[in-house]
C-alpha cells in the first residue's frame, strides 16, 4: 500500500470514530433531556406521552392528600386556567405548600395523571419557578382576554 492510501486510510478511520463519538453524544443529550409543561399545554395534547418532563404551576388550595402508606402524596398543579392532577411517592420538600409554586418531574399516566418522581418547591416566600410563573402569567392572560 502506498503512503498516500495509508494517510488516506487513517483519515477516513479517524472520522469515522469522529463520527460515532459525536452520535454516542448527541444520542446521550437527547434521552437526558427534560422539557417543561404548563398544565394549559398538558391539557391541549402537547406534553409527549411515556417521556419525562417537567409541568410547573400552583398547588391548588385543598388538593393535597397523603396517602396512608404516609409516603404517597397526591395534589393538583394548577396555571389557574386548567388543572393536572399529580403523584408523588417519596418526600415532599421542607417548603411544599398549598397555593405555592412547585415544579415537578416524571412522566404523564394514560389516565391523565401526571406520575412524579421529584418534585421542586420554591426557596423563599416570594419566588417562584421562572417556568411556573410564566404559565401562571400566561393563564391570567388567557382568562383575561377570555372575558
Amino acid at each position: 500500500m502506498k503512503p498516500r492510501h495509508k494517510r488516506l486510510a487513517f483519515i477516513v478511520g479517524g472520522l469515522a470514530a469522529l463520527a460515532a463519538a459525536a452520535a454516542l453524544v448527541l444520542n446521550a443529550m437527547s434521552s437526558n433531556l427534560v422539557f417543561f409543561f404548563t398544565p394549559t399545554q398538558v391539557a391541549a395534547g402537547e406534553a409527549p406521552k411515556n417521556r419525562t418532563f417537567r409541568i410547573g404551576g400552583l398547588v391548588k388550595e385543598g388538593s393535597v392528600r397523603r396517602e396512608s402508606d404516609g409516603l404517597t402524596v397526591r395534589f393538583v398543579v394548577t396555571d389557574t386556567a386548567y388543572d393536572i392532577p399529580v403523584a408523588y411517592r417519596g418526600i415532599l420538600p421542607d417548603l411544599f405548600r398549598e397555593g405555592k409554586g412547585v415544579v415537578a418531574q416524571g412522566q404523564l399516566g394514560a389516565d391523565g395523571r401526571f406520575a412524579a418522581n421529584e418534585v421542586l418547591a420554591k426557596h423563599d416566600e416570594n419566588y417562584m419557578p421562572p417556568e411556573a410563573q410564566h404559565a401562571v402569567d400566561e393563564a391570567h392572560k388567557a382568562a383575561a382576554k377570555a372575558k
